[in-house]
């Protein structure tokens, strides 16, 4: 038994024609009255009663119709989960987002993302950029989205833009205030770091900052995530990053002066591009280079 013998036999149901359906279903009525009473004959009972004006279903030929309607809705339903699939419409994602610097419209694409295709199920895991690109060259991620750099021969990636440079300053700092902070008031500063072996590209990116603005700073090692925050808070010192979607208690957020800037890109392996990446990547681009994104910095040091 196939799944055609089952739409032939529920469109003659319908039709209660052999002719009718042969029209509708785009097939010769001979053959068409050869494959259901083949069909009979596999079930080993009769179907339809046939008359010159058609046919009538069989009391068990209407009990059948039941059960052949609901397997053709599960076929049709299997059918289109494949084709979700293709589109991008359901899967899975899993996204790499560091946190040595933050691009400004990470959340904004992902809630885009999510409303245009809430079947998929997304993943994002934070952490470090040398710790995102391992896993993404082992397979367990899709994608990263971080400060550029990440780039190989054996992956794809897209510019996404630049972000300014800011200085995150405790609300009891000498340097606490509003407004752009000028590079050479970080002389002598204690600039803090991660110091984690999966940050030392971003730790670099930090040290040719200074390097570049002619400052004089010292690096120091500030703990692990929320631990560097509280040092921050507490005065301990700066650091220095994008801008972030919101800021801890006692912190304020400076932009540098000169203006420098980050930039940033999405990478994942091409070879592993499902549909949803496929689809991912499409919406991060249109985020990207769309007519509210922003426009190309003055000057980037990364």
């Amino acid at each position: 038994m196939e799944l055609r013998h089952l739409r032939y036999f529920v469109t003659i149901a319908e039709e209660r024609s052999f002719t009718h359906a042969a029209e509708r279903l785009w097939v010769a009525q001979p053959g068409l009255s050869t494959q259901i009473r083949r069909l009979e004959a596999e079930l080993g009972v009769q179907l339809f009663e046939r008359h010159t004006r058609g046919v009538n279903l069989t009391e068990v030929g209407q009990m059948f119709l039941e059960r052949a309607r609901t397997v053709l809705a599960a076929a049709d339903a299997a059918a289109a989960t494949g084709q979700d699939l293709e589109a991008g419409v359901v899967g899975s994602l899993r996204l790499g987002v560091s946190t040595d610097a933050r691009w400004q419209r990470t959340s904004s694409l992902l809630a885009h993302f999510s409303n245009a295709r809430p079947g998929v199920e997304t993943t994002v895991l934070e952490g470090h950029g040398g710790t995102l690109w391992r896993d993404l060259r082992d397979g367990r991620l899709d994608a990263v989205l971080g400060p550029s750099g990440l780039a190989s021969p054996d992956v794809v990636a897209l510019d996404l833009g630049y972000e300014p440079w800011v200085a995150l300053v405790g609300l009891r700092h000498r340097l606490a205030g509003t407004g752009p902070v000028d590079a050479h008031d970080l002389h002598g500063e204690k600039i803090l770091v991660s110091a984690h072996r999966d940050a030392a590209g971003y730790d670099r990116t930090i040290a040719h900052l200074l390097e570049g603005l002619d400052v004089a700073a010292c690096l120091e090692r500030g703990g692990p995530g929320p631990a560097l925050l509280m040092t921050v808070a507490g005065g301990g010192g700066l650091i220095l990053t994008t801008g972030a979607d919101f800021l801890s208690p006692g912190i304020a957020a400076r932009p540098l002066h000169p203006r420098c800037t980050l930039g940033f890109q999405l990478v994942w392996r091409d070879e592993a591009a499902s549909p949803a990446l496929k689809a991912f990547t499409r919406l991060a681009a249109q985020e990207a280079h769309g007519p509210s994104a922003a426009r190309a910095p003055l000057a980037a040091v990364a």
